[in-house]
């Protein structure tokens, strides 16, 4: 569908122009080519199966996130300092770089620091990281009272000296500028919806998703089909419970040996606050009401609020997705937490202007998985750096982009290959090496010294509260990681939801609509939209009984409750219904349903949340 785009663009892309330009014009007219049917005809099936072109690149890099982003600027960084010449591609599935990325966000820029030294200075391009953390509070909270924390009792991961209060999804969009400027070309709007082998079984690439297919499957007058990419190393940085990075982990069984991930979904909002409300750098932690209603509650989370010049109040409540009652709501609870007096007093006067929600890795050091196989690697949350008691994983995954890209580059021009930017092709005896060193430099960076300080800490909370904060208190204090022994985790988050008939439902308040929202008043917030297309969250086959007999009858329906945007419901006869359009792309339903019933699959690229101060 894509007739001689390799023979056109390359031209382009000798001459330094505008590749990505090129490429939409192409896909565009490629578009408007195809004619529409009216059922699924054999030409149909035919045009659907048809042969994808495809394009080739030294580096392919899948996910425009602080680790993507961070190893492609990086391997652009050696090209310069060496003379050598490698060529990089990002594909990104939002629409815009940026638009899919949430995160809390106190931001440690030790990994910045390494990647552009400079940023600090730098006027012509100013980094959108204004506003430094200057007061540090931490709460224990009581349904209507409070017990604060001295600073000198928190870990030093709590501490947030030197930290900064931004969007990530702001910091992203500049990274991408950094980027481009470099040489680096970025696809934005394009989802990666498979990954593409060599013969004998190694990554030898993705491919787009095809484009232009209606609810019904059958192709649209849009119809076009996706696009292969290729590369000599390709680089998952898909983010949390990236459906690429989990199929590369059970196809080189990379999880053999670690614990299972476990994961939280984060659900947070911006607002804008009156001048007499905004307190610019102030930053607060909670534990307890309303999630832990005892000290030995099993639920693992708490809450954040950050102050961010202008004036703007960044608010999220966190849930481990390991939570026991089915009748638990992660947005009820966020909802409910904004009514207790040390929260609601940072948001008088003021309005909700974004919503949004996304999962996270919790289980660090035991659960991250092998990082290199062949032809590609793992980085950022697609591997799960994430430190849960820091509350922090975009400086490790800057930091994993950084080592994977020089390892990548090390490993790429230590051979007689000719680089696919002279070439632009792979070559034909190509075999995808394994870069082994990855992991090694990893294992000795301080991202790993980080992860084994606290990697015993999220575990301990499956004692209590309580027991928890002991545990963590004294592995941040004293033990630093040195523990002779390992607290196991063993089971995924979706064998740890209790039976409904073993649990009380919980009686939720109604919103008032001034400082919580009803679930879909507060989504129309995040921008979501996915145009006529078939559904991306799939029943997978062998499942197909699970939500009705299983899910509904012996779980009460759990999905209705933790899907922060209302895509799962029970009709009447309690038969399932999937509002796919709603979708956040948190990944929650693939991770929490009994048995992971749910196939998350990537939908046309642009789809889905459209972010700008997340």
């Amino acid at each position: 569908m894509f007739p001689n785009i390799v023979q056109a663009v390359q031209p382009v892309r000798a001459a330094g122009s505008s590749f990505a330009q090129g490429f939409r014009q192409l896909v565009a007219s490629s578009r408007r080519s195809t004619r529409c049917m009216s059922s699924l005809t054999p030409a149909q099936q035919e045009m659907m199966n048809a042969e994808r072109e495809a394009m080739a690149y030294d580096v392919l890099i899948v996910g425009a996130g602080p680790a993507g982003l961070a190893a492609a600027i990086k391997v652009k960084q050696l090209c310069e300092t060496t003379g050598k010449n490698l060529s990089v591609c990002v594909v990104e599935k939002a629409p815009e770089l940026g638009a899919h990325i949430l995160s809390g966000n106190v931001f440690e820029p030790r990994a910045l620091d390494e990647l552009l030294p400079n940023w600090r200075e730098d006027t012509d391009s100013p980094a959108p990281i204004h506003t430094k953390v200057h007061e540090d509070q931490f709460l224990i909270l009581g349904k209507e009272s409070s017990i604060g924390v001295p600073n000198f009792l928190l870990p030093s991961q709590l501490h947030n000296d030197g930290n900064y209060i931004i969007s990530l999804s702001q910091l992203v969009r500049w990274m991408g500028e950094k980027a481009e400027a470099l040489g680096v070309e970025i696809f934005p709007g394009f989802s990666a919806s498979e990954v593409v082998y060599t013969a004998d079984g190694g990554v030898k690439g993705i491919a787009t998703r095809d484009v232009g297919i209606g609810k019904d499957g059958t192709p649209k007058s849009s119809f076009a089909r996706g696009m292969e990419l290729h590369g000599r190393q390709t680089i998952f940085s898909e983010g949390c419970r990236g459906s690429c990075s989990e199929e590369v982990m059970k196809k080189f069984d990379l999880r053999d040996g670690v614990q299972p991930q476990t994961y939280g979904i984060g659900i947070k909002e911006v607002w804008e606050v009156p001048e007499g409300t905004f307190r610019e750098g102030f930053v607060q932690h909670t534990l307890g009401w309303p999630l832990q209603q005892g000290v030995f509650s099993k639920n693992f989370g708490g809450s954040f609020l950050y102050h961010m010049a202008p004036n703007h109040v960044l608010i999220g409540f966190v849930v481990g997705l390991d939570y026991e009652n089915p009748y638990l709501s992660p947005y009820q609870e966020f909802q409910r937490w904004k009514h207790h007096p040390d929260v609601a007093k940072h948001l008088e006067g003021g309005q909700c202007v974004q919503y949004g929600a996304r999962c996270l890795n919790e289980g660090g050091l035991h659960a991250i998985p092998k990082l290199a196989f062949p032809g590609g690697v793992l980085a950022g949350c697609s591997a799960g750096f994430l430190n849960s008691v820091k509350i922090k994983g975009s400086h490790t995954a800057l930091k994993s982009g950084i080592v994977c890209a020089e390892e990548i580059f090390s490993a790429l021009t230590a051979t007689d290959d000719e680089p696919v930017a002279d070439t632009y092709v792979l070559a034909d005896d190509h075999v995808p090496q394994t870069v082994d060193s990855y992991q090694s430099a990893m294992e000795n960076s301080w991202v790993y010294d980080e992860l084994k300080e606290v990697r015993n800490c999220h575990q301990s909370f499956a004692l209590g509260t309580l027991p928890g904060m002991i545990y963590t208190a004294a592995s941040t204090f004293f033990l630093k990681g040195r523990e002779p022994w390992t607290l196991p985790h063993s089971t995924p988050d979706s064998a740890a939801t209790g039976m409904a008939a073993d649990h009380k439902p919980i009686d939720y308040p109604k919103p008032d609509g001034v400082l919580s929202f009803d679930l879909l008043s507060n989504l129309a917030r995040s921008g979501t939209n996915h145009e006529d297309q078939p559904s991306h969250l799939r029943i997978k086959d062998d499942l197909k009984e699970i939500p009705e007999s299983v899910s509904l009858d012996v779980f009460g329906g759990p999905e209705q409750r933790f899907c922060p945007a209302k895509v799962y419901e029970y009709d009447d006869k309690g038969s399932l219904i999937i509002n796919s359009q709603n979708c956040l792309h948190c990944k929650a339903c693939s991770i929490k349903t009994p048995s992971e019933y749910i196939n998350w699959t990537v939908p046309e690229g642009g789809g889905g949340p459209a972010y700008n101060l997340m």
